[in-house]
């Protein structure tokens, strides 16, 4: 039977971290053991590790609680905590999420065929309460992905301009996708140890769509299990970030065109970055009367202007992030306090989560030539077992 170690990375996330853990307790495990649960905690300033400490059990799977006393973003946290265990596969799973009593045994039944021995990275259908089908996978980025997304034209011209993330009816069947989102995202060990894991110059978002590009470039795609569901909350602990969770965004956007793309077409992603964007937006906020809107838009991309011009070394969590009892973002990086940052510890979309200054190995690995097998999902709600 293979084996999976399950990684949360947990930020201000409240009840959601024990719905969580509750739902993996409930979860059926006879065809895909997990045999150790890490929560690494990003320096959260609410409840959510109140009742947590590393001893403790789920389901009688050890628990192993890291308490970080700074947010070291989303990616340096999962291989922190990836670090921890060796199982045959590792399970990054959002804290926002909640697995079925039958997601496991789903992964393991597909571990167990031909089939999968092709793929080195796999997720689940992710769900809303009413078992709506939420984003589950995404294409990986493009200059034109990225232009829709700027002018909205993905929206009005979805045939010029494809969207970002798959749509339900892209999804209607299990099948190899460019990337999985991060919410729910199994790796084989081998795999993600040959690619160095995530690269933690990502502080938040893409650090999943990065990991899948390498995969692929190595030999190994991610396939998408449709019949594994998981509950998704979403953006649970980047909502918390305001407008600061764009600015994040355009950081690991450069990060990624500058690492997996031509010198030219990132430098052309930089210039609309800094030019039709901000306009589109400045324009939309008028236009609606959100002048809230208009300065913390300008504030965001002076900020990123900042960072581009130190050369991307620095840190991109720099500007100020309020506390979550914080009202509002800190836009000119003058107000909240100036060393927290937010984790997209939840919710990553296939750009969902993000990283700390650090550098990481990003370049094409070869074939490892290793198999394996996991995966399971629960929902909120539930008859859940106790974690503890």
């Amino acid at each position: 039977m293979p084996t999976v170690d399950i990684v949360i990375v947990n930020w201000n996330t409240g009840r959601c971290l024990a719905d969580c853990l509750r739902s993996i307790a409930g979860t059926d495990m006879a065809l895909l053991r997990v045999t150790r649960i890490v929560v690494v905690d990003n320096a959260s300033t609410d409840d959510s590790l109140h009742h947590l400490a590393t001893g403790d059990t789920v389901a009688g799977v050890p628990l192993d609680v890291v308490r970080n006393a700074r947010n070291r973003g989303f990616a340096a946290a999962c291989n922190q905590g990836a670090r921890r265990g060796s199982g045959d596969f590792v399970l990054f799973l959002n804290p926002d999420t909640q697995v079925y009593p039958d997601t496991l045994r789903a992964v393991g039944r597909f571990l167990g065929t031909p089939e999968a021995d092709r793929f080195g990275i796999f997720g689940a259908l992710m769900v809303d309460e009413l078992g709506r089908p939420r984003i589950s996978c995404s294409r990986f980025p493009s200059l034109r992905i990225w232009v829709g997304k700027m002018t909205g034209l993905d929206r009005l011209a979805p045939a010029l301009f494809p969207p970002h993330h798959l749509g339900p009816r892209e999804l209607t069947r299990s099948g190899p996708v460019d990337q999985v989102i991060g919410a729910f995202f199994l790796v084989r060990r081998p795999l993600y140890t040959e690619l160095n894991g995530f690269d933690e110059r990502y502080f938040l978002y893409l650090e999943d769509v990065d990991l899948a590009l390498r995969a692929r470039e190595a030999g190994w795609p991610s396939y998408y299990l449709r019949q594994a569901r998981v509950l998704h909350a979403e953006n649970v602990s980047s909502s918390q970030l305001g407008s600061w969770r764009h600015y994040l965004m355009l950081c690991s956007r450069t990060t990624y065109a500058c690492l997996h793309w031509p010198r030219s077409r990132a430098r052309l992603l930089t210039a609309l970055t800094l030019s039709v964007e901000p306009a589109a937006r400045l324009t939309a906020a008028a236009a609606h009367g959100r002048w809230a809107e208009l300065r913390t838009t300008a504030a965001v991309y002076r900020r990123y202007l900042r960072w581009l011009r130190t050369g991307r070394r620095r840190d991109p969590s720099a500007p100020a992030i309020p506390d979550p009892g914080e009202t509002g973002p800190a836009p000119d990086g003058t107000s909240g306090k100036s060393g927290t940052t937010g984790n997209g510890g939840t919710t990553r979309n296939s750009g969902t989560t993000s990283k700390s200054g650090t550098t990481r190995n990003s370049g094409t690995t070869r074939n490892s030539g290793t198999t394996s097998k996991s995966g399971t999902t629960r929902k909120r709600g539930g008859p859940y077992h106790a974690h503890r």
